[in-house]
C-alpha cells in the first residue's frame, strides 16, 4: 500500500479565505493550499487592504465585515476563477472603486450570470472590454440584499459568490436558481458558512441567506479531492493500492465521489472516516457515468479510459467546455493523437478501448489536462508500450499542485514502472 499526501483543497481554501476576510476578528486557516491560485487570492485580499499573515502551515486573516480597507484598488486575479468571481462580490459589499482584471485565459471565461445578479442587487458594475468578462470595475456602496433569480448552469461559482456575500448585505439574500451544476460545491459552501456562523439554507430551488454576521474561526482545510483523483486513478489503472489520508466519509468535497466511479469500473474502494483507499483490478471495466456534479474529474477518467475493457462514456458535462480550456475538446484531441477512438457531443465524450501511442500532450495551459494525462503514462508503462509521453506545458500544474510531477515520479519509482 502506498500512502500519498495530497495538498489542501483549492475550493475550500478559496472559500475559507473569503469567509475569514468577511468575519469579525482573526481567523486561522490550517494547512491551506500553497499554489498559484491560492497565492493569487491572498494577494487580491492584500490589495483590497485585508491583513493576511502567512506561515508555512497556517494563515491568519484579520476580518473586515465592512468590506475592503481601501477606497481604491486594482486587483489582478491571475488564472484563478474563484479569485476572479469571489473577490468582486466581496468588494461590492464595501465602499470604494475597485478594478479587477485577469489573465487572457481567465478573461475568456464567463462572469455574466454573477455580474448580472450583482447589478440586479443595485451594484454599479462595468465590464470594460466584453460584456460578461474581465476586466471590470465595481463602484461599491454596499449591497441592500433582497430576492433574485440566477442561472448557475455554467458554473456553481456564480451562486457560491452570492451565497458568500449574502451575510454582508443589509437584508440578506433569497436566491432562486433556474439551473445549477456541480451541486456538491454549493453544499460545501453552505457547510462552511455554517462553520463561520451563518445559517444559510436551501429550500427547494431557493437559497436563503440571513444577514447574520460571520464569526472568526480556526479552520482545518482538508486535502484536495480533485487532486487525489489522479493518484486514485493511478492505483486503479496499475492494479496497485493507494491510500489518501485526510479524505474520508465526512469530506465536504463532492469530487471524492470519483472513487465510486472507479468502484464501478472494478476497483476496490475503502472509505473510512479519515481516509480513502483504492486498489486496482487486473483490468478496468468500461462504464457510462453522469459526471455533472464531479466534472473536474472528467479529464482523469478520460485519461485512463483507453485501458478499460469496454467503452467509457461520460455524460452531462457541458460546463467542462468553459473551464481553463474546453476540456472535452482537449481530451478528444489528445486521445485521438494517441490513436484512440473517441467521439464527443455538446455535453458528452465516449472513449473506446485501445493501445495508446505516446505523444506530446497538448495541455492548453490547463492544470487538469496536464495532471490527468500524466497518469496515462503509467498505463503505457504497465502495458509495456514503448516510448515517452510528454507534456507541452508541464509547469501549468503550479495552479493547484506545484509538486505534482515530483509526487508522481516518486509513485512511479516505488511501483517500478
Amino acid at each position: 500500500m502506498t500512502v500519498v499526501q495530497i495538498p489542501g483543497s483549492k475550493s475550500i481554501t478559496a472559500r475559507a479565505l473569503f469567509l475569514a476576510a468577511a468575519a469579525e476578528g482573526s481567523s486561522v486557516l490550517r494547512r491551506p493550499l500553497l499554489s498559484d491560485d491560492s497565492e493569487g487570492f491572498v494577494q487580491g485580499l492584500a490589495t483590497l487592504g485585508y491583513r493576511v499573515d502567512r506561515q508555512p502551515e497556517a494563515w491568519t486573516i484579520e476580518g473586515r465585515p465592512a468590506g475592503p480597507a481601501v477606497a481604491e484598488a486594482e486587483v489582478y486575479c491571475r488564472d484563478g476563477a474563484t479569485t476572479a468571481r469571489f473577490l468582486p462580490a466581496l468588494a461590492a459589499a464595501g465602499r470604494g472603486t475597485f478594478r479587477f482584471d485577469a489573465s487572457e485565459q481567465m478573461r475568456r471565461r464567463p462572469l455574466g450570470p454573477l455580474t448580472g445578479a450583482l447589478r440586479e442587487l443595485g451594484v454599479d458594475l462595468t465590464h470594460e472590454l466584453a460584456e460578461g468578462h474581465h476586466p471590470l470595475t465595481v463602484r461599491a456602496d454596499g449591497i441592500k440584499g433582497g430576492a433574485l433569480t440566477l442561472d448557475a448552469g455554467l458554473s456553481s461559482q456564480f451562486l457560491t459568490a452570492l451565497l458568500l456575500v449574502g451575510p454582508l448585505t443589509a437584508e440578506g439574500l433569497d436566491i432562486t436558481v433556474s439551473d445549477l451544476v456541480s451541486v456538491p460545491y454549493v453544499e460545501m459552501t453552505l457547510a462552511m458558512m455554517r462553520r463561520f456562523g451563518n445559517d444559510a439554507r436551501r429550500v427547494g430551488d431557493t437559497f436563503h441567506v440571513p444577514p447574520q454576521p460571520y464569526r472568526a474561526t480556526d479552520y482545518l482545510i482538508e486535502p484536495d479531492a480533485s487532486t487525489a483523483s489522479y493518484f486514485l486513478a493511478a492505483a486503479a489503472l496499475t492494479g496497485r493500492t493507494v491510500t489518501v489520508p485526510g479524505l474520508g466519509s465526512g469530506s465536504l468535497q463532492g469530487d471524492l465521489r470519483f472513487a465510486e466511479v472507479l468502484r464501478r469500473m472494478g476497483a476496490e474502494v475503502e472509505l473510512g472516516t479519515d481516509s480513502v483507499t483504492v486498489t486496482g483490478p487486473e483490468r478496468l471495466s468500461g462504464v457510462t457515468v453522469n459526471m455533472r456534479d464531479i466534472s473536474d474529474t472528467v479529464p482523469t477518467l478520460a485519461a485512463i479510459a483507453p485501458f478499460a475493457e469496454g467503452p467509457v462514456r461520460i455524460e452531462d458535462v457541458y460546463n467542462t467546455r468553459v473551464k481553463e480550456c474546453d476540456r472535452l475538446a482537449a481530451c478528444e484531441q489528445n486521445l485521438a493523437a494517441m490513436g484512440i477512438g473517441v467521439s464527443t457531443g455538446r455535453d458528452w465524450i465516449e472513449i473506446q478501448p485501445g493501445r495508446p501511442t505516446p505523444v506530446t500532450v497538448a495541455c492548453h495551459g490547463d492544470h487538469r489536462i496536464a495532471m490527468a494525462f500524466s497518469v496515462t503514462a503509467l498505463g503505457l508503462a504497465k502495458n509495456g508500450i514503448p516510448g515517452a509521453l510528454t507534456l507541452d506545458d508541464p509547469g501549468c500544474v503550479r495552479k493547484t499542485f506545484p509538486g505534482f510531477h515530483q509526487a508522481l515520479a516518486e509513485l512511479r519509482a516505488e511501483w517500478q514502472l
